[in-house]
């Protein structure tokens, strides 16, 4: 006999973890199904032990460049396996958080794996055998997994995946090679590269970063290749062998050339895939759409009462997407008032602006939101764009972090916001603003009203915006 939810949600995850809390706020009866941990990869092998490691890789960089400031010591360095055990406390707790959140709402997690059978059932099999769950509604928020390239020796030793990486202890990355060059792959080597390694990454695409605005990914190669980062674009790795340590075969797809670098580690960093293992039994089918599962514009299924939030159905693969499609479907399933919007059309203009922010946490930072330049063009969209190097700011002077920009993009006849691309320190923190401000059809006057506080990055906001209107429309 299957015990009755108002909603079971499938994945711990910011997608998961997210609509459980904000289920049982609204009341209802709720059932969280993992196979793992409570947070998913984003809390246990993503997000935050990344992050946790960049902060603690970037004091070690800073420590080296201390005598700058007036600060000096005779020694520095760095014990690796006490940096993955700070950040495994950074995780624990976190995680902690959740459960936390969960036991005072009253929602309950069961381990094990889930299968969705007909009739909204979930058949959960884990070491005490089947139990069966049945969901007025259920949310599947199950995530991606690593894509691991089928080349020759992709499984020999010194070859991981991110999530094994960031579970080594031991110090063997004095040379690493890293596959793919999008957000997981510079993370990996701004961390790496602070720790003094040696490091290449090799990059498909014609520039790093992907979809990313082209200025904005050509400014972090400049950075990343200043502080000795070899970087390959429009190449691949063909093959890997064991000899005297790793040897990886690259060519480059432009000239057909092919060269061999040796490395102590490789780290596959290529993408990651929808997770949907195992998720439906034999007598349940939904619809998919290019590996994803295919949802309407209310993150609904084919079938009538399940939803799919976050990677295993969006085209953006980030946690704060998954977290606001999940606030999205429980609200509406609870009859309630949408308290968060994925875009925003202003008035007056035709185009849906995306208000997701893209943040990469390198050094520096990189974030952005809302539309390009050259998509404004690709649109037909007239606009007015301002710029503002970071060299000239008070706070990049003081910190000696004058590299990066802030570029807005304005709508030319309302004045609205679009879009803005934010390099610098804190700008992840910074896009904050922005989002908001797109969100809310703002104009460069209404913007220039706040005051900024002085000695800040986010002075460099305000000089955008002033750029901007001195300028002329560009694009009809």
């Amino acid at each position: 006999m299957a015990e009755n939810y108002d909603l079971v949600i499938i994945g711990a995850g910011p997608g998961g973890y997210t609509a459980a809390q904000k289920a049982a706020g609204f009341g209802m009866k709720v059932a969280v199904i993992d196979k793992d941990k409570i947070g998913g990869v984003c809390v246990n092998r993503g997000c935050i032990p990344t992050k946790a490691l960049l902060y603690a890789s970037n004091i070690f960089s800073m420590m080296q460049h201390s005598d700058e400031f007036g600060v000096s010591t005779d020694f520095i360095s760095f014990d690796f396996a006490k940096m993955q055990d700070y950040k495994r406390r950074a995780v624990r707790q976190y995680r902690r958080e959740i459960e936390k959140s969960f036991q005072n709402g009253g929602v309950t997690f069961i381990k094990g794996m889930a299968k969705i059978r007909r009739g909204r059932t979930v058949e959960v099999e884990n070491e005490n055998g089947c139990t069966y769950l049945h969901g007025e509604n259920i949310i599947i928020a199950t995530g991606a997994g690593v894509v691991i390239p089928d080349i020759p020796g992709i499984d020999l030793p010194g070859v991981s995946n991110s999530d094994r990486l960031l579970s080594a202890s031991n110090w063997n990355f004095d040379r690493i090679v890293i596959m793919g060059g999008g957000v997981i792959g510079v993370e990996f080597a701004t961390i790496f590269q602070a720790l003094c390694s040696k490091v290449t990454i090799i990059e498909k695409g014609p520039h790093l970063l992907g979809p990313m605005d082209a200025e904005v990914a050509a400014d972090l190669e400049e950075e990343l290749r200043r502080k000795g980062i070899v970087i390959h674009c429009n190449a691949t790795v063909e093959s890997i062998r064991h000899e005297d340590g790793l040897s990886c075969t690259i060519a480059h797809l432009d000239s057909g050339e092919r060269r061999v670098i040796k490395a102590g580690q490789v780290v596959v960093a290529v993408g990651r895939r929808p997770y949907v293992e195992g998720l439906l039994g034999e007598d349940m089918e939904l619809a998919m759409n290019g590996g994803r599962i295919a949802v309407d514009g209310e993150f609904m299924t084919s079938e009538p009462g399940i939803y799919a939030v976050g990677d295993v159905s969006a085209r953006m693969q980030l946690a704060h997407v998954a977290m606001a499609q999940a606030t999205y479907v429980v609200e509406k399933i609870a009859g309630k008032p949408h308290t968060i919007r994925l875009e925003a059309v202003p008035n007056g203009m035709y185009a849906a602006l995306p208000i997701v922010p893209s943040c990469i946490y390198t050094v520096p930072e990189i974030a952005t939101v809302g539309i390009t330049e050259q998509a404004a063009k690709e649109l037909g969209m007239k606009v007015r764009c301002g710029l503002y190097h970071m060299e000239e700011n008070g706070k990049s002077i003081i910190t000696h972090k004058g590299s990066g920009f802030v570029r807005l993009i304005f709508e030319a006849y309302s004045n609205t916001l679009v879009g803005a691309q934010i390099v610098c320190p804190r700008a992840t923190d910074m896009i904050s603003e922005m989002a908001t401000a797109i969100a809310n059809g703002l104009t460069a006057e209404q913007l220039s009203r706040a005051m900024r506080a002085h000695p800040t990055y986010s002075e460099g906001i305000g000089a955008a915006i002033e750029d901007a209107m001195k300028k002329e429309a560009k694009y009809e």
